[in-house]
């Protein structure tokens, strides 16, 4: 059983740890009110562009842009994996890192992009070649997304890379962050729906086709940024979680080891009491 001292230092340990956990969740809980405000930010003009491209692919009659056409037979294909830049967050970044190993025991031929630290650490131990490394919220982000969107596509125009795949988290709540890989390039125009072309119904000058060409590259760099940002707010909150539940088990922990030492005190005492009483018992005999 452990003494009356190891038990105080434990507690002592147990203490300094819940408060470093109760620290880092206020400054989650801070930090994700602003990466979701930018997230909330963003919304409209991804809504409005997703609508201008729909409405211009369903006006034009043949596209003739290199994001819209299937990529190099022979070439990897591209995949980002997108995580944060620092741990301390559950299983969240183990998440992302489990379904691009998947994804890469599935297609063996791969060229790989990472966003973050995590993600750069992690594809070491991947197959295939680590083409360049991002860092998620260090410097300006929407800077790192434009030289991300210009060197994915260089490299499809090119032939370096067959395709582009994301592998980044959807924030459904804050509770949940789950992982989602999705197919960037080339795009795919969405033949399923029920939806009547709108033909004319938005007039685009000088011509439907030279939109769609400045368009299109828009479009990926705002898909990347929304999804840094989409991934950011979603790491500040498993960090959230993880840190709330992490104080509740430090404080419980305390608890315990309280109640032990109490009883490791006690038994001291009683076993003092007794010493004394058998001590006088025997000098009165």
């Amino acid at each position: 059983m452990p003494s009356v001292r190891d038990l105080r230092d434990r507690i002592r340990s147990l203490k300094n740890t819940q408060q470093i956990t109760k620290a880092m969740k206020q400054v989650a809980a801070a930090k994700i009110r602003r990466a979701e405000a930018l997230q909330k930010q963003s919304r409209p003009y991804a809504d409005a562009i997703g609508a201008m491209l729909r409405d211009l692919i369903a006006n034009v009659g043949s596209i003739d842009h290199p994001f819209m056409k299937p990529g190099a037979a022979d070439a990897p294909g591209g995949v980002i994996l997108m995580t944060a830049d620092k741990g301390l967050a559950g299983s969240f970044n183990a998440n992302l890192i489990r379904m691009a190993e998947i994804h890469g025991r599935e297609n063996a031929n791969l060229a790989w992009y990472a966003v973050g630290i995590k993600a750069r650490n992690a594809l070491r131990r991947q197959r295939g070649e680590t083409l360049q490394v991002w860092p998620l919220a260090q410097g300006d982000m929407f800077a790192n997304a434009q030289a991300l969107a210009q060197r994915v596509t260089d490299d499809f125009t090119s032939g370096r890379i067959a395709s582009l795949i994301l592998v980044s988290p959807k924030l459904v709540n804050m509770m949940t962050q789950r992982p989602e890989l999705r197919q960037i390039l080339p795009i795919v125009a969405d033949t399923d729906t029920d939806e009547a072309p709108k033909g004319g119904a938005v007039e685009f000058e000088p011509s439907p086709e030279f939109v769609l060409g400045r368009l299109l590259p828009k479009y990926l760099e705002f898909t990347l940024y929304s999804a840094m940002l989409e991934t950011n707010a979603s790491f500040y909150a498993a960090q959230l979680v993880a840190m709330n539940n992490a104080t509740e088990n430090a404080k419980k922990l305390i608890d315990q080891n309280t109640i032990e030492m109490n009883k490791a005190r006690q038994a001291a005492i009683t076993k003092e009491i007794l010493e004394i009483v058998g001590g006088a018992e025997a000098l009165a005999g």
